[in-house]
């Protein structure tokens, strides 16, 4: 018998991989937390699946998504990231994304793990909202705002409200699978 799933991913083998083992399980490792918010940068104003494909090309060329060796990343580095095709090259991404692992390793510093800073806007657990249709979730939130505000006030770019929605949901700290989906009681 099929798999009830979210109708978002439904047809595509590394979409439906890709929901029915991460998307929306709660992640508390600040590595994981890192890499996703890396590919949710180079996201914005493309689809999902463009990064999903490219994912494994993002983790070679960006060092296993090492915070700690991305933000001493040198101009010549960064250079070098704009003409690797397996990634999205767009020059203002990148650069961000050097500039939040520095600004992420400052959150650490300051709160013990950058886990623990994020899920204090969800009180330490996830959100379970009771989405029919994915068409009818949210593209943002007062928490996602709230978010998105306090990371640029700390220097994140490419943070915005909707990036930073779509990162909850990614690692869970809303679960908006649909209740039809066979992972909603799951995670």
């Amino acid at each position: 018998m099929e798999k009830q799933r979210c109708s978002w991913c439904v047809g595509d083998p590394l979409y439906e991989a890709y929901h029915d083992q991460e998307w929306g399980v709660p992640v508390y490792d600040d590595a994981t937390i890192f890499e996703f918010l890396i590919l949710e940068t180079f996201q914005a104003g493309l689809s999902w699946i463009t990064v999903l494909r490219k994912r494994e090309n993002f983790k070679k060329a960006f060092d296993n998504f090492d915070y700690k060796t991305i933000a001493n990343y040198k101009q010549s580095k960064i250079d070098s990231l704009l003409q690797d095709a397996g990634i999205i090259r767009n020059k203002l991404k990148v650069n961000a994304t050097v500039t939040n692992a520095q600004a992420f390793m400052k959150v650490q510093q300051e709160f013990g793990s950058f886990s623990k800073y994020i899920w204090s806007f969800v009180d330490g657990k996830p959100i379970k909202n009771a989405i029919k249709d994915y068409k009818s979730a949210p593209a943002t939130t007062e928490i996602s705002d709230a978010l998105s505000k306090d990371l640029k006030k700390r220097g994140f770019k490419f943070v915005g409200s909707t990036v930073i929605y779509a990162h909850m949901q990614a690692t869970g700290m809303v679960n908006d699978h649909e209740v039809s989906c066979f992972r909603y009681n799951d995670v």
